[in-house]
């Protein structure tokens, strides 16, 4: 009886607390646009007003882009980190500030913890891959590789059990809840945002023209739906219409097409982060390859009768960068449509006010964490294939009776196709 009694209680208080949630909207984000700009703006109307705002912001963070690109692949996976922690503390916050008032032990320090120990696995996973040559050649780093899975499993353990130790009684379904709510959020920001890691690694290409498609087809959505925008799209986002809609479509395939000719004729956007040995460190320097080559292409018949061209020059990954682009546009949106609705279900305008005009840092990169995911199944389901360099740095770690093992099988395979003469010695 006394079990049962205790189950009602608690039931009791996480229903309670759940129909308060509901009940109890957040409060509406204050106007945080800089002073000087409302000044200037301040003859023009609401909408007006927030069309400048948004657009004058805009230009400055595609500026900060540009330095960071120019900066290199370091100073972009450093920017990449420090915008994952910002959108898990955005989103972290937001549950912290529904329920707050119970006062949960080690809720914040928990999820914070829980982070440090998903990055230290990714990144671990990444240096091991990319840099295996580095990690080899030290010490500390070979152990740390050796068991790094070890590690981070031991890791993640305590946080299970720490967890476990602070359930309080009355509280564990909220709790629960809280859990689930971390580990949901590492894997939307944590998980993609290792995968843009390994995107960029492939090529700067690869991290700068869909992240540009993406930011492209926001602006040009917004254009679009701004000036010609009649009919609404869908309920979850009222401001969003068909014809911003379509126009963005169109504008992001052509943006797509030019911005990838531009950068596919320059080394250090198509090359892959690779570490040089001998000058200890990290080269973005390559011979390109068939990808990143003019080639010459048929037009369609229907075409030539439009346009009067038979042929035309033009880089392979350009036929890629409208897949890019496409997805960028019809498909990239629902991140932002699925972020709508969570805001929605929590009655917040945005995850927070870090960009005036724009909200959060997660409200930037809602579409960017979806399109990250997709170039990186992109990359390895039709672009990638096996790394001869990674395979030879492999090969020579291991012992010398297993190099020699695998050379005499190589070279019995290759003499059975044909490609190698066997050698016998004259009687």
């Amino acid at each position: 009886m006394e079990s049962e009694s205790e189950a009602k209680v608690d039931g009791e208080t996480a229903s309670d607390s759940e129909s308060r949630t509901e009940s109890a909207p957040l409060p509406v984000s204050a106007d945080d646009t800089p002073e000087v700009l409302n000044r200037a703006l301040s003859n023009l109307s609401s909408r007006w007003k927030n069309w400048w705002v948004r657009g004058i912001l805009t230009l400055a963070m595609i500026a900060f882009f540009f330095i960071i690109i120019y900066l290199g692949p370091m100073v972009l996976m450093i920017i990449v980190m420090c915008v994952q922690i910002k959108c898990f503390h955005e989103i972290i916050t937001i549950g912290y500030n529904v329920y707050h008032s119970y006062d949960l032990p080690w809720f914040r320090t928990l999820s914070w913890y829980f982070l440090l120990c998903v990055n230290y696995f990714f990144y671990g996973e990444t240096v091991t891959d990319y840099f295996f040559t580095l990690v080899q050649r030290e010490e500390p780093l070979r152990i740390l590789s050796k068991y790094h899975r070890f590690i981070s499993f031991t890791l993640y353990l305590i946080g299970f059990c720490m967890f476990v130790l602070s359930l309080v009684k009355k509280h564990y379904r909220l709790q629960f809840y809280m859990f689930g709510w971390t580990h949901v959020t590492l894997l939307i920001v944590v998980t993609q945002s290792h995968l843009v890691i390994h995107n960029l690694f492939e090529g700067m290409i690869w991290f700068i023209v869909p992240i540009s498609c993406v930011i492209c087809n926001d602006i040009m959505a917004y254009m679009f739906g701004f000036f010609f925008g009649r009919t609404p799209l869908i309920k979850l986002s009222p401001k969003k219409t068909w014809e911003g809609f379509i126009g963005g479509f169109f504008a992001t395939v052509v943006f797509g097409l030019l911005l990838s000719y531009v950068m596919s004729g320059y080394r250090c956007f198509v090359c892959p982060v690779e570490y040089n040995n001998d000058t200890n460190s990290f080269t973005v320097d390559c011979e390109p390859s068939d990808l990143f080559r003019l080639q010459e292409y048929n037009i369609p018949g229907v075409i030539q009768s439009v346009i009067g061209w038979k042929t035309v020059r033009m880089y392979p990954f350009q036929i890629h960068s409208i897949a890019l682009s496409t997805f960028a546009s019809l498909i990239g949106p629902f991140g932002g449509f699925f972020a709508s609705g969570f805001k929605r279900a929590f009655k917040i305008k945005d995850f927070a006010n870090t960009i005036p005009g724009h909200g959060g840092i997660m409200d930037r990169f809602d579409c960017q964490y979806l399109m990250a995911t997709f170039v990186n199944v992109y990359i390895a389901s039709f672009i990638r294939g096996p790394n001869p360099s990674k395979l030879i740095q492999q090969f020579l770690t291991l012992r010398p009776d297993q190099q020699l093992h695998i050379f005499n099988t190589l070279q019995s395979h290759l003499i059975d196709k044909g490609m190698l003469t066997s050698t016998t010695e004259d009687e």
